[in-house]
């Protein structure tokens, strides 16, 4: 819970706050596919072949495709890059050790052990670092909702039962599609630029995580 919710949803968003552009944070956390290749041999033994190997590195090179127009670091900090790269530890081994350890939990008590532990944890650095103000805005109520529902509840479980049926590479590579489809949103929703490299971006995670 305190790595996947404190160190990796915290960690992206303390790293936009010190000023990384979203596209380098986005690259770094995108290596999360290829670090938990890595270490699932050595950890859980779990074999990763060759074509796990290519679809892993063409996935890669998809998302810096994808990326490639918002690849900026003006007004990157070493904090931000700091927090992204806690971001990316940390929810890599979280799944390895969900995996290793936490496949027989019953997934609803699983969370509630985890968002108490998060938010324990969360407190103490709000309390820490932030004002602890809030704007209580139509804005900012519905992203909460968002973030809460989707994200934390939604996304989280349905990781934690892909974790649970699969192998930990396998499932990692998923989050290859979230730079491209958030690009893709982005498009359809705010009018940003999407290049026509950015096309052949998006089919190659699609490709890496067959």
């Amino acid at each position: 819970g305190v790595l996947i919710h404190t160190a990796y949803v915290g960690g992206v968003f303390a790293a936009v706050a010190h000023g990384l552009p979203t596209g380098v944070s986005a690259l770094i956390v995108g290596l999360q596919p290829i670090l938990s290749a890595c270490i699932v041999g050595p950890l859980l033994h779990e074999r990763v072949s060759r074509m796990q190997w290519l679809g892993l590195v063409i996935g890669l090179g998809g998302v810096a495709l994808v990326l490639e127009g918002k690849l900026t670091f003006d007004g990157a900090t070493i904090e931000g890059v700091l927090f992204s790269t806690i971001a990316l530890v940390g929810i890599t081994v979280a799944t390895v050790y969900q995996k290793r350890f936490c496949t027989g939990v019953d997934l609803r008590a699983g969370a509630a052990i985890q968002y108490a532990a998060a938010a324990l944890v969360a407190v103490c650095f709000a309390v820490g670092f932030e004002p602890m103000r809030v704007d209580w805005t139509v804005r900012f109520a519905l992203s909460l909702s968002w973030f809460t529902v989707v994200i934390s509840t939604g996304a989280i479980m349905l990781l934690m039962a892909l974790i649970r049926r699969g192998a930990v590479a396998r499932t990692a590579s998923l989050f290859y599609l979230v730079p491209p489809l958030t690009a893709l949103w982005g498009r359809l929703w705010f009018g940003e630029t999407f290049p026509i490299s950015a096309l052949f971006g998006l089919a190659l995670p699609v490709l890496a995580t067959r």
